[in-house]
């Protein structure tokens, strides 16, 4: 399966001719713009019924549309308290049993806070909590849908490209959902060349391996950031805003990559993704 480019969520465009839309619309309107995927958000609960995932599921083989799904942002994995971790758990099987209805391939997930904490403390209570997570999606028979802990741009969130690596480590049906306006916001603004974007993939592959760097996850996106790290998402008009596409889809060309990109720019999800696939088009050979 080749490259594809997809949005997050709907973009305003959607909905501005005024009708009545539904998310079971989504991959035909995707597909008319020229675009092979769609995540499917659930950020502030999975409130999608099974049929309507069904649905969604059909339209999407129909359109050759991929789709993946956001979880909760209330996941945090980095809580001892037991009460929490029982709904971080809930937040878990309820997005992947969603996802499977529809059969989206990966489901995203925020790792969790570690504002009031030390990052490798908290890092070390996210691992043994994820672990067994993960032993119950075994049981609930979910355990071949891809888990992809985001990497974050705030400093005090939990998800650096290191950290999201050591929990890819915990098993194979955990993979990296690589963001790299969250690491160009995280880090002052380090994604100026193509160099920057190469040490992010050669640190993927050689943790990884090269299968997960083949099929990564990517999200993408302009992102205003401050001294703590993403302040706001932004789109591609907004000139001044970083990071630039054009260096990661010419590593992506020469290495022969094929990810998903999943754009995210604030309310331009679709047509900023068309714009990065045409960045790309001009280093396919």
């Amino acid at each position: 399966m080749g490259i594809r480019f997809g949005a997050s969520g709907a973009s305003d465009s959607f909905y501005n001719d005024k009708k009545q839309r539904s998310s079971v619309e989504m991959p035909q309107w995707l597909r008319e713009q020229g675009l092979g995927a769609f995540e499917y958000q659930c950020g502030h609960g999975v409130r999608i019924g099974i049929e309507t995932a069904e649905k969604l599921g059909f339209q999407a083989r129909e359109y050759d549309i991929q789709l993946s799904l956001h979880a909760p942002y209330y996941i945090n994995l980095c809580n001892n308290d037991p009460d929490k971790m029982a709904k971080t758990k809930d937040y878990f099987l309820s997005s992947l049993k969603a996802a499977n209805a529809m059969n989206a391939t990966t489901v995203v997930f925020h790792p969790g806070s570690a504002a009031k904490i030390d990052r490798r403390e908290a890092l070390a209570i996210a691992k043994k909590n994820f672990t067994a997570i993960l032993n119950d999606v075994l049981k609930e028979g979910l355990s071949h849908i891809t888990l992809a802990p985001e990497t974050m741009g705030k400093r005090n969130q939990l998800g650096s490209l290191e950290e999201v690596l050591e929990l890819c480590e915990l098993s194979e049906q955990v993979k990296p959902a690589v963001d790299f306006g969250h690491i160009h916001a995280v880090t002052g603004g380090s994604l100026i060349n193509k160099e920057a974007y190469a040490k992010i993939l050669d640190l993927i592959k050689d943790r990884l391996g090269q299968e997960y760097l083949q099929n990564l996850h990517v999200h993408f996106s302009p992102i205003e950031f401050t001294a703590g790290g993403e302040k706001k998402h932004r789109t591609t008009l907004d000139v001044e805003i970083g990071p630039d596409f054009t260096f990661l889809a010419e590593l992506l060309a020469e290495r022969k990559l094929t990810p998903v990109i999943i754009c995210e720019s604030a309310g331009r999800q679709a047509e900023d993704a068309v714009v990065y696939r045409d960045i790309y088009s001009r280093f396919v050979v």
